[in-house]
């Protein structure tokens, strides 16, 4: 490919220069790399952009002040990640038919895996792309997973994999559009089909600064990059919602609501069963219409809202209402999502859930607590990230929760005392065990017959952030030790 086919002819001196990749990581460079050079927290891509055309850039993009040795050619925008991931955008293109993003504090990474299954169900080949890392299908029909390491990960990992995708055949793909890969422009370039929000609460403060700062990015997702005559699919009970379909309907975009609020598929009542949920669900005229009652296998308030967001995608993108409602009540629980790890030698079930947030806490808290006799919480709060929800945290589990052990949870470089104490400050009554194991086997001792036990904060993840370390830790895989 050559590089005036990747910009439009702007730079005309090199047009005919040979491209061969895409890199933000100067050591990835090689000869005929366009080479993205950005300003960062930590680092300064700028500083590394002699070493990249060294070792062969013929395209560096980069602020136009930015200095740009020859013979690579300097294309000069003041967005240089936007100008970048459109570039790459062309670089790695084809990619699947049908692309659909979320956005949100909780439930991204449910709803993404959510929306793959009910593809799936329409014997559709699809993948999703956040959290879990890339999840699609293997020749068996059990979902299969490549991490990728972060919610959204860096534009050239995310356009090469989805490169990959339809390379395998995959015409269906749903992923999870971060405030910072919104922020730092890590999901543009392709085509996105339907743009769908979940909630807004408070997380990343420490990156954004203020919640309207948090909100903004991740309004990008409806004003800026989902299609223009593409579709909107919006949980229409957040406070945050109004401004999301305000949006929308600026845009022109194709309005899909959900919830109690909802238009499209209104929640008309919510049933806890032993083993998930009732729901009555009224359809709009546009999908047929009616009264419909779904048995949702999966527990708890938010589970059944990302499940109607994520009918709303399948509703979005050419399913019929019958089948995607049909398809809801065979939905499987998302690792790491209020997955049930093990139950105790006494019958007590324990979960683990990624609620890591005031508000997620809180959700799986209420989701559990009509299944439980006492509810037994475990959790805590990671280190350098957002300090204001430690105490939030420590008030909903102390409020709420039967008995509530604080612990750690990836104090990263803080020292996690500190972190704990700024917990319990707000949780009278709590209990402090530092050791995650520790605190795990005492929750597991203490349950009883009739009691639950949550243990909140990883989820999927299989590591402890410790310093510079990660140490190996799996909350499902220690629960079930302990139970043993």
């Amino acid at each position: 490919m050559k590089l005036g086919d990747l910009t439009d002819g702007q730079t005309d001196e090199a047009a005919a220069a040979r491209v061969t990749g895409c890199a933000i990581d100067h050591r990835k460079v090689a000869p005929g790399t366009v080479f993205g050079a950005f300003r960062g927290l930590a680092r300064d891509g700028e500083d590394f952009i002699a070493g990249a055309v060294q070792a062969g850039a013929v395209a560096v993009v980069a602020r136009p002040e930015a200095r740009v040795p020859g013979p690579a050619v300097h294309i000069a925008d003041a967005e240089p990640r936007r100008a970048f991931a459109r570039l790459a955008a062309r670089f790695f293109a084809p990619f699947p038919e049908t692309v659909v993003a979320v956005t949100g504090t909780n439930g991204k990474t449910s709803t993404v895996e959510l929306t793959r299954q009910l593809w799936r169900m329409r014997g559709l080949s699809a993948a999703s792309i956040g959290t879990l890392g890339v999840t699609t299908t293997d020749a068996d029909g059990k979902a299969a997973q490549v991490s990728t390491g972060l919610t959204t990960p860096d534009i050239v990992t995310f356009l090469s994999n989805m490169a990959g995708l339809r390379m395998e055949g995959v015409t269906h793909a749903a992923f999870e559009a971060s405030s910072h890969g919104l922020a730092q422009f890590r999901t543009e370039g392709l085509p996105v089909r339907v743009a769908g929000f979940t909630n807004l609460s408070r997380d990343h403060l420490d990156y954004h600064g203020t919640m309207a700062a948090y909100l903004e990015a991740k309004l990008r997702l409806f004003s800026e990059v989902v299609d223009k005559d593409g579709a909107a699919v919006v949980w229409a009970d957040d406070d945050a919602s109004s401004r999301v379909i305000e949006i929308a309907a600026e845009r022109g975009l194709r309005l899909i609501t959900v919830g109690t609020r909802g238009d499209t598929l209104r929640l008309v009542e919510r049933v806890p069963t032993q083993l998930g949920q009732t729901l009555t669900i009224e359809a709009s005229a546009e999908f047929g219409g009616g009264t419909h009652k779904v048995n949702l296998p999966l527990i708890g308030a938010y589970q059944a809202a990302n499940a109607l967001v994520a009918a709303g995608f399948a509703l979005a993108t050419g399913g019929a209402l019958g089948d995607v409602l049909g398809g809801v009540s065979r939905l499987q629980p998302v690792r790491g999502r209020l997955e049930r790890a093990v139950i105790t030698a006494k019958g007590a079930p324990v979960y683990v859930d990624y609620a890591h947030t005031p508000d997620g806490l809180q959700a799986a808290i209420e989701a559990l607590k009509p299944h439980a006799a006492r509810l037994i919480v475990v959790f805590g709060a990671g280190g350098d990230r957002d300090t204001g929800k430690r105490p939030e945290m420590g008030a909903i589990a102390a409020a709420q929760a039967d008995v509530a052990i604080v612990t750690d949870d990836n104090p990263r470089s803080e020292d996690p005392a500190v972190i704990r104490a700024a917990i319990l400050a707000a949780a009278p009554g709590a209990r402090e065990i530092g050791d995650r194991r520790a605190a795990i086997a005492a929750a597991l001792s203490e349950a009883g017959e009739g009691d639950v036990v949550l243990i909140a904060g990883k989820g999927h993840e299989v590591g402890q952030i410790v310093g510079d370390r990660i140490l190996s830790f799996d909350d499902v895989q220690v629960a079930r030790e302990c139970a043993a």
